[in-house]
Order: C-alpha cells, then sequence, then structure tokens
C-alpha cells in the first residue's frame, strides 16, 4: 500500500509524532486472510482490500471531520477444507480470532477509545460471536463489523451472477488498487461444480463446503469480464457508504 495523503491516519506509515498530535476518534481494523484467489490473484487478497477501502473510507471521513487510525491487517482468516490442505493456507479457529480481537479490544479501551470497525474481506470470517462476548465484558465498546464486498450489491455493477471467490468483483477491485498485483494471464475460469446435496444448495442448511469438490483453481467465479473501471465504480461507492458510517458512529 502506498502512503496516503495523511500519514498519520494509518498505522503502516504513521509515527509517535504525527499520532501524537492528533485526537483520534476511533479505530478501523481491516481483517483478512491467508489463502489462494484462484491462480491470479495474491494470497493475501482479503487483507489488501480491506486495507485499501479501509484506508479510503478514514481519508474520506477525515474530510467530514473524523480522526479514525487505520491498524495493520489480520491475516488470520477461517478456512474450509479443500482449502487448507494448499501450501500456505492458514487456518485459524475461532478462539484464536477471539484472542486476537480481544487483545487489540482491551488495548484500545484502555488508551480511552470506545469504537471499533472491523473491515472484513474474508467470507469465511464470522465475527458476530467474540463481537457479542466482548460486549459483555466492555459494555461501553461498540464493535462494528462491515464486509466490504456486502457493502452494495454486485449487481448493476459487475456481469457474473455467481461471484464468491477471487471472480470479477474482487479482480475488478484488485486491478483498480493493484493492478500490478494481478495476473489475468494465469486466471483459470471459477467454475463452481454443484454439492452433492441439493437441499444444501438450495440453501436449507449450512455446512462447510469442500473447496476440492466445488472448484478446481480455487476460485468460485470466474474473473475473466474484470476491468479496473468496474472496479473503481464499486470501490468508489462502497468507500462513500462506509465513510458516512464512520461519520455517524462519532456524530451519535
Amino acid at each position: 500500500m502506498k502512503p496516503k495523503k495523511n500519514k498519520f491516519l494509518h498505522m503502516l506509515f504513521a509515527n509517535w509524532g504525527e499520532v501524537s498530535e492528533h485526537v483520534y476518534d476511533l479505530a478501523i481494523l481491516p481483517w483478512g486472510a491467508m489463502e489462494p484467489h484462484n491462480h491470479h490473484l495474491p494470497y493475501l487478497t482479503d487483507c489488501i482490500l480491506s486495507s485499501a477501502i479501509a484506508s479510503d473510507a478514514a481519508e474520506a471521513a477525515y474530510e467530514q471531520g473524523v480522526t479514525c487510525m487505520v491498524l495493520p491487517p489480520v491475516f488470520m482468516g477461517s478456512q474450509n477444507a479443500g482449502q487448507w490442505n494448499k501450501p500456505f493456507c492458514v487456518h485459524t479457529c475461532g478462539e484464536t480470532q477471539k484472542a486476537i480481537m480481544s487483545d487489540i479490544v482491551t488495548s484500545l479501551y484502555g488508551q480511552g477509545f470506545r469504537t471499533m470497525v472491523i473491515v472484513n474481506g474474508h467470507g469465511g470470517n464470522s465475527f458476530k460471536s467474540p463481537v457479542r462476548d466482548l460486549a459483555m465484558l466492555y459494555p461501553d465498546f461498540r464493535i462494528v463489523v462491515v464486509d466490504w464486498y456486502n457493502v452494495l450489491p454486485k449487481r448493476g455493477f459487475f456481469e457474473e451472477v455467481v461471484d464468491e471467490h477471487a471472480g470479477e468483483q474482487e479482480t475488478s477491485v484488485m486491478l483498480h488498487y493493484h493492478p500490478e498485483l494481478v495476473e489475468m494471464e494465469r486466471a483459470g475460469d471459477g467454475r463452481v461444480t454443484p454439492g452433492k446435496i441439493p437441499s444444501l444448495e438450495e440453501k436449507v442448511g449450512w455446512m462447510p463446503r469442500h473447496w476440492d469438490e466445488v472448484s478446481a483453481d480455487t476460485g468460485i467465479g470466474c474473473p475473466k469480464k474484470a476491468t479496473a473501471e468496474k472496479g473503481k465504480r464499486y470501490a468508489e461507492a462502497v468507500v462513500k457508504k462506509v465513510a458516512q458510517l464512520l461519520v455517524e458512529l462519532v456524530e451519535k
């Protein structure tokens, strides 16, 4: 990530001299995963994109009088079978994620902060349970979770109907932010093989999918129609919504 206009808003670039000159309203925590993203996107796509969205939202909120600190992304994501067998894909247990979140909240709370926004970039992460648990321990500390890829529907921005992982949406947004990290010539088609249990396909019930059974290239959704222009339009619309949330959290 390149330094933003206001370096003191971003922990990757800020120093104590800059940080000590400002009063911060809240913290933003990007959270992603370490996993394959088809053959053309980086393992850390979820971290890169959640950080980029968080950074742009912090900049937009700053222009409206709200000062945030974007923390470094958490790389510890929850994975399915068929993913964690891939080299260097790291699965993180729910207990570990809760411990990480708890340590961050405890630190921020002791420093006087009372609001943290998690910008999540990984569909396998589910934070409702630990957020509820921490709300009991810190009833005056608010944790808000934003799944950036679900802030706005894909329809109207992208063409592919099936698009969950390393498809048109993620590839387009990565082409917008970091085209140098995208190797489109390597991209698989992200074809999805239907599951063996029809009722699960109809969402009657849920169980973790075995990734090797549904995808040959680890992608779910074809990235071939991705463009930087689509990614820019979607990212800017999402950033506007997230920035408004940040402002409202401070005003309310």
